[in-house]
C-alpha cells in the first residue's frame, strides 16, 4: 500500500487524513460539501450533533498551537465526542517513553482518534501505520510536509467566496519553502481544478520542485497579484529558516508585504486570507489585514466545520467497517 493509499479503506472511504496528496476531487468536494451542512451549528442553542458520541478523540499536539488544537477540540466536542488533550511537555513522553509506547497506553484507554501535529514530517504517516486498525489519525500539522485539514478549510472559505474554482486565479504569497500549509493549500488547488494557481516569493523562498505543484512562480508581488480574485498570505517562518534567506524583515516588507496600496492590481472583489498567525507589518498590513475584504477570521469559524466534516468522515468509517 502506498503512503497515500494508507488514508482509505478497502471500500475507498476515509479512514485517515493524512495529506491531500493522493486525494481525488470527488472526496474533497464531499468534505466541503459535509461542511456545509455543519456551519449552522453554531448557531443552534445546543451546538451538538450525536454523529460520534461515545467516541474519544485524543489531541497529541507535540508543538504548541492553540487556535489549530482548540478547533479540533470543539470540532470533536460538537460531534458529541470526548475529548483528551495530551500535555506533551508533562507526559511520558518527555520523560523518556516513545512515540509508539505512547499510542499503545491510548489505544488500551480505548481511544478511537488521534489528532496528531509534531516537528518531524511524516510523524502522522507513522502513528496511522502504526495504529491498531479501528482507530484513525488526522494529521494537524507534520513538519515542513503538510497541513491538510488547513488546506481544506481554506478551500472552503473561497469556495463560500468564489464558487466554482475553475474561473479563479488564485495567488500564494510568502514563505512557500517552510509551509506546510502552502504545499496543502497548492495540492487542494489543482485537485479541485483551480483556474490559474501562482505562488509569489522571494527566490530564497521558493522550493526547487515549485512547478510541479501547478503553479506559476512570480518575484514580483504588483505583478503577482494583478487580476487575482484570491490572495493568501503566508506567516514568514523564521524558525525554520537557516542562514541569511531574508535580509530583514522590513526589507521583506518593502517588497513582499501586502498594503492597500499594492492590492490596486489586484481584482475588486479579491479577497485575502491568511492561516494565521498574522505578522502585522511583515507579511500584511494591519489595514488589509482587519479591511473589509479580509475574511481571515472567518477561516477560523470555517475551521471548526471542515475538521467536523472530516472527523465525522473517518469515525464514519470505523462505524461501517471496524
Amino acid at each position: 500500500m502506498s503512503r497515500f493509499g494508507i488514508q482509505l479503506d478497502l471500500q475507498g472511504n476515509l479512514k485517515h487524513f493524512l495529506t491531500i496528496e493522493g486525494l481525488g476531487r470527488a472526496l474533497l468536494t464531499e468534505i466541503l460539501d459535509r461542511a456545509e451542512g455543519f456551519l449552522g451549528v453554531a448557531e443552534q442553542t445546543v451546538k451538538k450533533v450525536p454523529l460520534c458520541r461515545g467516541k474519544i478523540v485524543a489531541n497529541l499536539f507535540f508543538e504548541t498551537s492553540t487556535r489549530t488544537r482548540t478547533t479540533f477540540e470543539l470540532a470533536a466536542k460538537r460531534l458529541s465526542a470526548d475529548v483528551l488533550n495530551l500535555n506533551i511537555d508533562t507526559s511520558a513522553t518527555a520523560k523518556g517513553e516513545t512515540l509508539l509506547d505512547t499510542l499503545r497506553n491510548l489505544e488500551a484507554m480505548h481511544v478511537d482518534m488521534f489528532v496528531v501535529r509534531h516537528g518531524e514530517s511524516g510523524a502522522a504517516h507513522f502513528i496511522a501505520e502504526h495504529a491498531n486498525p479501528h482507530v484513525s489519525v488526522i494529521n494537524a500539522g507534520d513538519g515542513r510536509h503538510s497541513h491538510p485539514t488547513q488546506g481544506m478549510l481554506d478551500m472552503f472559505t473561497i469556495r463560500r467566496h468564489k464558487g466554482d474554482f475553475g474561473s479563479l486565479c488564485v495567488a500564494v504569497v510568502g514563505d512557500i519553502l517552510h509551509s506546510r500549509v502552502a504545499r496543502s493549500q497548492l495540492l487542494a488547488l489543482r485537485a479541485l481544478g483551480a483556474g490559474e494557481i501562482r505562488i509569489i516569493a522571494p527566490r530564497t523562498l521558493i522550493p526547487a520542485q515549485a512547478r510541479t505543484l501547478g503553479a506559476r512562480v512570480f518575484h514580483d508581488l504588483r505583478e503577482g497579484v494583478r487580476d487575482a480574485d484570491v490572495i493568501i498570505m503566508l506567516r514568514l517562518q523564521r524558525e525554520r529558516m537557516q542562514g541569511a534567506m531574508l535580509p530583514s524583515e522590513h526589507e521583506y516588507f518593502r517588497l513582499f508585504g501586502l498594503t492597500e496600496e499594492r492590492l490596486h492590481t489586484a481584482r475588486p472583489d479579491a479577497i485575502i486570507m491568511h492561516p494565521g498567525p498574522i505578522n502585522r507589518g511583515v507579511e500584511i498590513d494591519s489595514q488589509v489585514a482587519d479591511g473589509r475584504r479580509s475574511v481571515i477570521l472567518e477561516q477560523v469559524s470555517n475551521g471548526i466545520a471542515v475538521r467536523m466534516a472530516i472527523m465525522s468522515l473517518c469515525i464514519g468509517t470505523q462505524n461501517l467497517h471496524g
